[in-house]
């Protein structure tokens, strides 16, 4: 006599969002890989993507820019490998203020920024080479419309390369964060000041979005407990519930936030429960989960979707081995943040 067919892990029951259908709630986080030669996304992100791609599975692309024709061009195949294994594919799109320097700029001048303070030097996500930041120029009042139009035509060409969505990148410690908390934002203008000027910026863009591609193709990424690139807020659970509420106005599809980081041993005093009850789109949550600990934040409605990192760069099928508890290989760090896509620095699977 066959076994009873067991009910499936919360990770692995379906969910419909808005008014995509997904088969599993384990969503691919976006991660930089540094392997987008020139901006460009190259042929092999071709098989990265499409070996975490499945049907009704949601994947998130890292921001690499998509501002020109032939970075949209290079997009489609990428996101046509997704679509044939039946993946729903969002585009993060970002700004990342004060964290670069003058070489990247355009005719070698500073990064812009909320403000004129500058980053110390940091190792980079490879922990071997260290970053220099050009000091930023603080963006005036009169130029903050023409980066609200910047988000705008990256989310128009995001679309036109066949992504379902995008994702603006309002975390950590870019442009956007660099607005929003108060440790950084030192303006005197309406950009500045209070929690409802500091997000300002912010809400401006994913309006202009919103208008341009609608709601329902629209998610966001927060991160009002991190401390990411020297950007702190005094009061993260205000900062985090102030933007949810505001965002409901727009009715966005997801809010993807990441979880408060462990300052110690010992439990974090720190929770997005509120947060998660008063967005009424999906909440999208993210930092360090396990297979059990996804499983219990579905199960005690914490999140309608858990993003992956680590372990999906690892584990190219981990919806699969989740779903029988498979061994799960063990990630590299050493190699996240390499250029070199060579197979021998990715996982088999």
């Amino acid at each position: 006599m066959a076994a009873p067919a067991q009910d499936p892990i919360p990770l692995l029951t379906p969910y419909k969002m808005g008014k995509f259908n997904l088969s599993h709630r384990i969503v691919l986080a976006p991660l930089t890989r540094q392997r987008s030669y020139n901006n460009v996304p190259q042929p092999h992100a071709i098989l990265y993507y499409s070996q975490r791609a499945s049907k009704g599975g949601l994947l998130i692309a890292e921001a690499t820019g998509i501002w020109t024709k032939e970075q949209v061009e290079a997009w489609k195949p990428i996101v046509d490998a997704v679509h044939a294994k039946g993946g729903i594919f969002f585009c993060q799109i970002w700004h990342v203020g004060r964290v670069s320097n003058s070489g990247y700029q355009p005719n070698g001048q500073a990064p812009i920024s909320s403000t004129d303070k500058p980053l110390t030097p940091q190792i980079r996500g490879n922990a071997i080479d260290v970053a220099e930041f050009t000091p930023p120029r603080r963006l005036r009042t009169d130029e903050i419309p023409h980066i609200v139009n910047d988000f705008k035509v990256a989310a128009r060409n995001a679309i036109q390369a066949g992504f379902d969505g995008v994702e603006i990148h309002g975390a950590n410690g870019y442009l956007l964060e660099q607005f929003m908390k108060d440790k950084v934002n030192d303006r005197t203008d309406e950009y500045g000041g209070s929690l409802e000027n500091r997000c300002r910026f912010t809400l401006e863009i994913v309006e202009a979005i919103v208008k341009e591609i609608g709601a329902e193709r629209v998610g966001i990424k927060l991160s009002p407990f991190a401390k990411d690139e020297e950007c702190e807020e005094s009061n993260p659970e205000a900062l985090g519930l102030h933007m949810v509420n505001a965002l409901n106005k727009y009715g966005i599809l997801y809010c993807h936030m990441m979880e408060p980081k462990f300052e110690t041993v010992g439990e974090c005093t720190h929770s997005l429960v509120a947060m998660r009850k008063a967005f009424n789109g999906s909440f999208i949550v993210v930092g360090g989960y396990d297979r059990q600990d996804g499983n219990n934040a579905i199960a005690e409605n914490r999140a309608d979707v858990v993003a992956y990192g680590r372990l999906f760069l690892a584990n190219p099928d981990l919806p699969k081995r989740f779903a029988i508890d498979a061994p799960l290989n063990k990630y590299n760090m050493e190699t996240f943040c390499t250029s070199d896509p060579n197979p021998r620095v990715e996982p088999p699977y």
